[in-house]
Order: structure tokens, then sequence, then C-alpha cells
């Protein structure tokens, strides 16, 4: 390693240090033990243009372990992102840009909100499936307009969550070969050395998912790190593995290698200790010498003419394929799916009793026409969920055009993996029974933490799933998801209002959205209407102009609703009856039309 390399490297370990040693919070353990990693991905490796965070074709990198979010962070700001030194001051405050664990369209640069552990493993998934969907779709030859990497880091922690295996099980069997998994093995855990509760082979399991395992023994080399990233490329019909041997906390003497390391400040003693051992020029905090930065300008620098390459290329595609651009411009346009307002062809339907999940299936293969970029599947319950776009392929190994996706019966890995799609610029559906909603739950909290419109599709609802019994009737799980920020429930009552919350759903911009669909057929209801999308409206009206009461009603109750009208017309008590699809929808409207 350059002296210089070793500067730019320590440099990263400084930052951290500092960063997190002022906010007397945070984990140095990571950024420490992977700073080589961190830089040789990203100076030697990664192709990226900080001056358009939004490239097509840019690589992308997830940081699963969130809480190590100062890598990344320092990374930014080296990098020369925007991220500023006084931002690396403000690490872990309110309303800075630099969180305690990174933040998707808050922060220039972050790919992913990471945190829960894994999660950045199965969205890391999703993208890889993106860019294969789109190469496969757009390409030409000699046009390679997608052709981008997946990284994605993570450690011991990452690697015990089942989301990891579920994720990337599905990805050793769909051959993801642009997925480069990067697993920071340090033996420690917060509760000492991972021997305590987790001893089994990674690299074994691995190879038995159908990944190429590489292994790095020295993850403070930042050759060998990059001669095993050049190997995992180099396999173009697996995803590969590489196991990076770190050491915790690494150059701090009286923390390396311990559980002391991970999840608190060094202490100044121990900051100051680090920077003699690194032969730090300089014990002021934050202190980069100009080389370094330079160093730094000159990797970026070094990656213009294989963005300028691109971009001539892709000028080049353009002109000699216009259709092809056009059909790009549509696959990423959100006034697409905005047209569906006045689609009469759209909101048609056959007025008959009817489940709304078959309701929902219809519109699916009414939508897969008009949506180019629409793609999802189930967790193994198509059949039952009515989510299969009729007519379309499979995503798979031999087939990447599909639209369709077998999910497999991994419901944390799927909402995972429907968001990295999302992020990747598909809209992406997924799909189970809502009763096991409670195993992507998770998921759908950090889509709606990352603002991004991912839509559940959740069908059997409520006890009309009699006959299966409690374990699959979902009673709670209404409640569950609406009480969650930023989350819309759309329980639709019959095929108009089933249309509507489509419509909401596919033309929501940073909002996902849960779709909860019957198995028993539902009755078309006499005056239901496009007001659905205002989340809430008069379905029946009272006799006089101030009822005696109101019902309010959802889905499968709307009916009831409807019928206890009747019954209490008939005892002189007249009565609204207001169908309510979607409550949070509705809060937002206007006091006058509430």
């Amino acid at each position: 390693m350059k002296d210089i390399d070793t500067m730019s490297v320590n440099a990263i370990r400084v930052l951290s240090a500092d960063a997190i040693q002022k906010a007397k919070s945070g984990h140095p353990g990571l950024p420490l033990g992977c700073a080589a990693v961190g830089y040789e991905l990203w100076g030697k490796i990664m192709n990226f243009n900080p001056e358009d965070v939004d490239w097509l074709n840019r690589d992308r990198f997830i940081l699963s372990g969130g809480h190590g979010s100062m890598l990344l962070y320092s990374l930014l700001h080296l990098f020369g992102f925007g991220l500023t030194k006084e931002d690396l001051m403000q690490f872990r405050q309110l309303d800075s840009l630099t969180p305690g664990h990174p933040e998707y369209k808050h922060t220039r640069g972050v790919e992913a909100t990471t945190g829960p552990l894994g999660a950045g493993m199965g969205m890391a998934v999703g993208m890889a499936i993106a860019e294969e969907h789109f190469a496969a779709k757009f390409n030409k030859p000699g046009y390679p307009v997608f052709d981008h990497y997946t990284y994605v880091l993570g450690g011991d922690g990452c690697m015990m969550e089942g989301i990891s295996s579920e994720a990337f099980s599905l990805a050793g069997t769909l051959g993801l070969s642009k997925l480069i998994v990067l697993y920071d093995s340090n033996k420690i855990s917060i509760e000492g050395s991972t021997d305590i509760a987790f001893t089994e082979n990674v690299q074994k399991r691995f190879e038995a998912f159908g990944f190429q395992t590489l292994m790095v023994e020295n993850g403070n080399d930042p050759e060998e790190i990059g001669n095993a990233i050049k190997a995992a490329q180099a396999d173009k019909v697996r995803p590969s593995l590489i196991t990076i041997k770190t050491k915790i906390g690494w150059g701090c003497p009286a923390k390396e290698g311990t559980a002391k390391a991970h999840g608190e400040p060094l202490g100044d003693e121990n900051v100051a200790a680090l920077k003699e051992n690194l032969e730090w020029p300089s014990k002021e905090p934050f202190f980069v010498p100009d080389e370094v930065y330079d160093n730094y300008k000159k990797l970026v620098s070094d990656k213009k003419p294989a963005y300028d390459e691109w971009q001539k290329m892709f000028a080049e595609y353009c002109e000699k394929f216009p259709e092809m651009k056009e059909a790009l411009d549509k696959e990423f346009d959100p006034s697409v799916a905005e047209a569906l307002i006045d689609d009469e062809d759209y909101w048609k339907f056959e007025d008959k009793p009817q489940a709304t999940r078959n309701l929902s299936g219809d519109v699916i293969n009414k939508l897969k026409d008009r949506i180019p970029s629409l793609m999802g599947g189930s967790a193994d319950l198509s059949p039952s969920t009515k989510t299969e776009m009729k007519g379309e392929p499979y995503f798979s190994k031999d087939n990447r055009l599909g639209r369709n996706m077998h999910f497999g019966i991994r419901e944390l890995a799927m909402g995972a993996i429907g968001n990295g799609m999302m992020l990747s610029g598909l809209r992406a559906y997924v799909s189970t029974f809502f009763v096991f909603s409670d195993y992507l739950k998770p998921m759908a909290r950090l889509a709606a933490i990352m603002k991004i419109p991912t839509i559940f599709v959740l069908t059997h609802d409520s006890i009309g799933v009699g006959e299966d019994g409690p374990t699959h009737e979902p009673i709670e799980q209404l409640a569950m998801f609406r009480a969650m920020p930023n989350f819309n429930v759309w329980r639709p009552a019959d095929a108009t209002e089933t249309l509507a919350s489509w419509y909401a759903a596919v033309t929501s911009k940073e909002t996902p959205n849960a779709m909860v669909f019957t198995r028993q057929n539902l009755p078309q209801l006499k005056g239901s209407s496009k007001e659905a999308l205002k989340g809430g409206y008069v379905l029946v009206d009272s006799d006089k102009e101030t009822p005696d009461a109101i019902v309010i009603a959802s889905g499968s109750e709307v009916q009831l609703g409807v019928e206890a009208k009747e019954a209490l017309k008939a005892e002189g008590i007249d009565v609204r009856v207001v169908s309510m699809p979607c409550m949070d929808v509705f809060d937002a409207q206007s006091d006058e039309y509430k």
C-alpha cells in the first residue's frame, strides 16, 4: 500500500473517530475495521459521479450495517458528494445531514435507509434484480446502457439475521452475478465474541446458496480486497460473497478486536492514541491533510472518462434507437400512471358480486399494459392473492425480461427486495396473506421511512377466512399498519373502490400502500365512486340534512353498514353511510370536506 493510500484509509478512521467522539455516541468499530474496504471499493473499483448522483448506470453501494454510518459519511465527504466537514461535526444531531443511521433522500449519495440489520442485504438483491431486468429490456449490442454492480457491506449481525438467508437464497437461485456481498467478518458482537451464538461456516452456507465464495485474509490490505472484488466481477453466472477478515476498531490499541469498540465513543484518550498509532500528522479534531484531499479528488477525476464514455454511448443509443429512448422515458415517467384517471377502459368492471382479491387481479392485468415499470409477485401465493400478470413471463436466471416474480416463501426478504426494486425505478408490488404481513412489516416500515411507494398486496382479510382458523385470520394487522406514519392502508369495499385504491397506489410518489383484499365475494355497492380517492365519502346519504347517526365502515363491513341503515330506517332512525377505504388519505382532506 502506497503511503498516500495508507493516509487516505486512515483519514476515514480519524474522521469517524472524531465525529463519534464529538457526538458522544455512535459505532466506531465498523468504520475503523472497514476503512480499507471502503477506500478500495469506492476509490479503485466503483463507477460513480458525485456531480450526478442519479446517473442511471452508477454502481450501487448499500451499507447494510447502518450503525457504521460514519464509514459512509466519511466516504461521501472525501469523494466530494457535498457532505462538508461541518456536517460530519453534526453527526447524530437533530436535522443534520449525518443522522445516526443512513437515510435515503436525506443525505446525498445514500442509496437506501438502513438500520435493522440485514435489511440492506435484501434491498441489494432487489437492486440487482432491477439491473438485470433493465439490462435485458433496454441494452443493445454495443450499447450497455445498464451495466452496473450492486455492492452491499454487512457484518456478523447481518449474517445472523434470517433475512440474509432468505434474500441470498433467492439471489443464488436467480444467478445475480452483478451482486457482490462484502462480509465484514470481525467475529465480535455486542455481547462478546460471535462464538457465543454464531459458529456456522458462512462460506459453506453461501456455496449452498449458489454463490462464488472468496476470502480476504487481511481486511486492512486494499490490494488484496481489490483483487477479490475483481475476481467477483469475473464470475458472470453467480453472485459473490467476499468474506473479509477485519478487526473491529482497528488502530485503537485499547479497544481493537473487542466488543467495547462496537457501540460507544472511543474516549478522548483513545482517540489520541489512535492518531498516534496511525502516525496522524495532527491531533486536531477532523484534521485531514491537503494531500489526502488531493488524492481523493484524483480518484474522482479518474472515474470521469468512464462516465463521459457512457454519456457519449447513451447519446448515440438514443439517436440510433429512438423507440428505445421513448420506452426508457416511459419506464420512469410518473404521468403514465396518472393518465389512468381519464382512462375509461381502466374504470370498467363486471357488475356482479366478486372477491376484492379477484378484482385486484383484474386491475393488475389492466395495469400491466399501461405501466411498463410494473413488476412484482408473491411469497408463493399468486394463485391465491391473484397477483400474476397473465401472459407475462417470470423473472428467472434464463429470462431477465420477466415481470412476474417468484419470491418464494420469504416474506421478510420479499419486502426488502421489493423496496430495492422500487429504489431502482421499478413500480414494485409484493404480496402475501394479510395475516402473514407480520413477517414483512419491518420492510413496510422502512419503505415508509424512505418515502418510496412500494405496494403491499395483502389478501384474505379479516374473519372471512373462517375455516382456516385463528392462525390465518388477520385481526390486529389492520391497526398495526394504520398506526404507521406515512403509510396508506386501502381496504376497498367493491370493484370501484378497488380500482380507485390501485390508482392511488400506482400514482403515489412518497407513500407506500397496503392493499387489503377479501377472499369472500362482496356486492357492487350502489353509490360507490371515484370519490374513494379522497379516502372516505358518503356512500348512502341520510334523508334528512342532519342524520340521526353516521355509520363509517371499510372493506367487507361497508355492505353491513348499508344493511344496518335499512334496518334502522324501519325503526325510524335516519342514518348516513360513509365508506372509508383509507383513513390516512381521508385525514388529509380539508376540514370543509370532512
